[in-house]
């Protein structure tokens, strides 16, 4: 009977800290030593999302995006037990559930402290069902485990690493200040099992001379019994997407200025980080002087197009969208940007987390969209048809892309003398249309596409396997010697009780 995998736990003193680029750096370093990988974080909190292909016995679903790259990286195909719980935000106070990869309503509105004992056991059933079929299982955790607040239901950090008995890494941002003090108190605050199966500490984003950090790792080490392993430079360019916040902004010396509208509810905004890998200027914004001033204009993805577009409208930025799609400069829409750039959202269930009703679009293209309760998850290539003006280098261009939306979208007459939208991708017509300089799409992905950037800006990133392969150069660089193939053999403590 084969022994489940080894499990290597990455935790942090904060959100932010650097667990997702490290645990993506350990899938492929792990993968390298030609082992068998996999990634798992039991519950994600995020808007980017990227979709899992239908497998046997399974239905196409959703997963976080920084889980859908770690099995990349892990040179794993994506599955939905790697990120068995999703939750996406909808307001402040309210997420959508997404369990095993579905939308599930019933725990949407179930309250938050209730609602983990249903969604633990099937992380759970996920976790031990993968450690079966790999070598070696990277595991994430969110946030921080010292939240003492919310101790007795963390099945994210405290729970997973109990029950997958893993050797865990403590991750902490010393550029924020404070590193040390965090390791400490969040060792100190953290369950007691999981603070014994701590094996060492983790300096991310350092800055300047190592030999300054004396004698602090030695003290810390006095002081809780954990060496500090690794000390990661700063790294500016890493290559990955944000996992959940607005995307940095990169100002590049020549090209054109694309600006990303970044609505409060804006979705998948990861899929532009290509941009910025490749060298063009690239920025996200909410500054009406920015977005006038931009080449071309850019309407993400929306967890609710019907409110962001009533935010347009509050802002006095449905004009400034209007001025530029009337400017003939390049306007991408992308799924809920589609949705918000027609005459009317028809949302008569409230599906969309809001009051069930009607309102108008911007009114750019003549298109009309109704939410439906069956959400469109799927992946797959699509052909361009003959496009027009500064969309003309993608023409017969074959792309590979994802839906992820409520809605269906239909095209109405154009008013009189108008000229009337075609749709962008002759084998679907109803995922996408160009009117002059408009593209508007619900396909996510097209800036994922070396040939896209290619064809439209002359140059395009690196590849993602160069991205992974460069993590996994600074993760063998930054730790000791030996420490990584530790963590696969190393015995964990016994446990205690599970007072959790």
């Amino acid at each position: 009977m084969k022994r489940p995998a080894a499990t290597v736990m990455v935790l942090g003193c904060t959100s932010g800290a650097g667990k997702s680029w490290l645990a993506t750096a350990l899938c492929r370093w792990y993968a390298r030593q030609g082992l068998r990988v996999a990634p798992f974080k039991a519950q994600n909190m995020s808007n980017h999302a990227r979709v899992v292909p239908a497998t046997a016995g399974r239905p196409a679903g959703e997963i976080g995006s920084a889980q859908y790259f770690q099995a990349l990286a892990a040179r794993a195909e994506p599955d939905v037990r790697m990120n068995p719980v999703l939750l996406k935000p909808e307001a402040d106070t309210r997420s959508q559930v997404v369990l095993l990869g579905q939308v599930r309503p019933e725990l949407t509105t179930m309250p938050w402290r209730e609602r983990s004992q249903h969604l633990w056991p099937a992380a759970e059933a996920a976790l031990q069902s993968l450690r079966e079929e790999v070598d070696v299982l990277v595991i994430e955790g969110a946030g921080s485990p010292a939240e003492i607040n919310l101790a007795t239901s963390d099945y994210v950090n405290t729970r997973t690493a109990r029950a997958a008995e893993a050797a865990c890494l403590l991750v902490a941002d010393i550029d924020r200040g404070g590193a040390f003090a965090h390791l400490y108190g969040t060792h100190a605050l953290m369950d007691a099992q999981v603070a014994r199966q701590v094996r060492g500490f983790v300096l991310n984003r350092f800055r300047g001379d190592a030999g300054l950090l004396a004698p602090a790792p030695a003290q810390l080490h006095r002081l809780t019994g954990v060496p500090t392993v690794a000390v990661v430079p700063m790294q500016r360019d890493h290559g990955l997407p944000e996992e959940d916040a607005v995307p940095t902004s990169h100002a590049a010396a020549s090209g054109p200025q694309v600006v990303v509208l970044a609505t409060p509810h804006a979705s998948n905004l990861d899929e532009f980080e290509p941009l910025r890998q490749a060298g063009v200027s690239l920025h996200f914004s909410r500054d009406a002087a920015t977005l006038r001033a931009a080449d071309w204009l850019v309407l993400p993805g929306s967890k609710h197009s019907r409110a962001d577009a009533q935010w347009l409208r509050d802002q006095g930025l449905d004009a400034v969208v209007q001025a530029h799609a009337a400017s003939g400069r390049p306007l991408l829409a992308v799924c809920g940007g589609l949705q918000m750039l027609g005459r009317r959202l028809d949302d008569p269930l409230g599906l969309e987390g809001g009051q069930p009703g009607s309102m108008p679009g911007l009114a750019v293209l003549p298109i009309a969209t109704r939410f439906e309760p069956a959400k469109q998850l799927t992946r797959r290539q699509h052909r361009f048809g003959a496009l027009q003006g500064a969309w003309a280098p993608l023409s017969n261009l074959t792309i590979d892309a994802y839906e992820i939306h409520l809605g269906r979208s239909q095209l109405l007459p154009a008013e009189a003398g108008a000229v009337a939208p075609q749709p962008a991708l002759p084998a679907a017509p109803t995922l996408g249309w160009q009117q002059g300089n408009v593209l508007a799409l619900y396909l996510h992905g097209l800036f994922e596409s070396p040939a896209v950037l290619q064809a439209l800006f002359g140059r395009a990133p690196r590849s993602l396997d160069a991205v992974f392969d460069g993590l996994a150069d600074v993760v063998d660089t930054a730790f000791e010697p030996g420490v990584l193939w530790s963590l696969l053999d190393t015995p964990i403590a016994s446990p205690l009780p599970d007072t959790a």
